[in-house]
């Protein structure tokens, strides 16, 4: 799809792309302009290590998109979806922490990096959170649906009210994180013990 940009002048005031669809564009091989974009949708696009830092994203929709390795230093992500996503390696305490929210569907965010972000009420399903860091995160009323956190570490992490009980392969302590009120499944509560090191039978 081709999509005309108009270019500033004055190299301090950003283009404003709103309500536009990008498809099937390699920003390894185009350009990526920064900029605010408000309300506009990416699909299968690949921002494979692509600077994507100081750009605003503001109701906005990423599908089947490879955003894996992208730089995220000072990105506005305001109330943003990604769906079957590919998302690995991304650091998201370099982002603006202003307004930081958005929601993940089916995605795979595996060995990025939620270092002491607040991201309260965030909504994860169907999604690979495997070897994530979410060390002093506040994760308080978030919501896991059927996620992996194979090797992902919770430490002086806020998950207070959080919905794990159908997520699996977590090993969170209670006693370094605040879990008051969390929510969690018969099946998996083995993974609140695991630092005890003991036994349990079926």
């Amino acid at each position: 799809m081709n999509i005309e940009y108009k270019h500033c002048v004055n190299k301090f005031k950003m283009d404003y792309i709103k309500g536009q669809k990008f498809e099937q564009i390699n920003y390894k091989e185009k350009p990526f302009i920064a900029g605010e974009y408000g309300e506009c949708i990416f699909s299968d696009c690949d921002f494979s290590e692509t600077n994507l830092s100081e750009t605003i994203f503001s109701d906005c929709e990423f599908n089947r998109c490879n955003i894996s390795l992208a730089k995220l230093t000072k990105t506005t992500f305001q109330n943003v979806e990604f769906h079957d996503c590919k998302m690995l390696g991304l650091h998201f305490e370099d982002c603006n922490e202003f307004g930081l929210s958005f929601k993940f569907t089916n995605c795979i965010l595996n060995h990025s990096s939620f270092y002491k972000t607040k991201i309260k009420k965030t909504i994860f399903t169907d999604s690979q959170l495997i070897e994530i860091d979410f060390t002093e995160c506040d994760l308080s009323n978030s919501t896991f649906n059927n996620c992996d956190f194979s090797g992902t570490i919770f430490e002086n992490t806020n998950i207070q009210k959080a919905d794990f009980r159908s997520s699996y392969n977590f090993s969170i302590n209670p006693e370094i994180n605040k879990i008051k009120k969390a929510k969690f499944s018969v099946q998996n509560i083995s993974g609140l013990l695991d630092s005890y090191d003991i036994q349990i039978d079926n």
